[in-house]
């Protein structure tokens, strides 16, 4: 009997590491994600990472009700060619701006509208923000003009 506890508990464990590995990699259902991937993690730990990486982050701040937010992330995150540079270029983030961090945020980001894409610093300093919905062209031409951390931005 013992050994059949630890056998399902072995089994537990064995099918929650999948599922955590699977999330990691960006997958559902067996797939990897299409589009842009969105790092979750603290704001602190975004900041980190991208001092780490030498990268800029990309921030998504939307909210659940806003229907042009919706229709980024339905029409132009999702598309290959938009993460094909996103993916490679920032650390993606988003935030619901009103649950979590992100009252915090916008407070601390100045936010007017939504949507609002802003392009950060690993340093937490804006470097350009776009507001409301992008086309997937315009979105790919801005994130190509940003430049590296500490490189001028065109």
């Amino acid at each position: 009997m013992r050994n059949l506890k630890k056998l399902g508990l072995l089994l537990t464990v064995l099918a929650l590491t999948y599922s955590v590995a699977r999330a990691e990699n960006g997958e559902k259902d067996g797939k990897a994600e299409k589009g842009i991937q969105f790092t979750e993690a603290s704001w602190a730990a975004i900041l980190k990472k991208a001092k780490a990486e030498n990268k800029m982050i990309f921030f998504d701040a939307y909210t659940t009700w806003c229907g042009p937010c919706k229709l980024l992330q339905k029409n132009v995150f999702t598309r290959d060619d938009v993460a094909e540079v996103f993916n490679q270029k920032f650390i993606n983030v988003k935030f619901d701006m009103e649950s979590g961090e992100g009252p915090a945020l916008a407070e601390k980001y100045k936010l007017e509208v939504y949507p609002t894409l802003f392009f950060i610093d690993p340093k937490g300093k804006v470097v350009r923000t776009v507001k409301g919905y992008t086309k997937p062209e315009d979105l790919i031409k801005i994130g190509k003009s940003i430049g590296k951390p500490g490189k001028a931005v065109i």
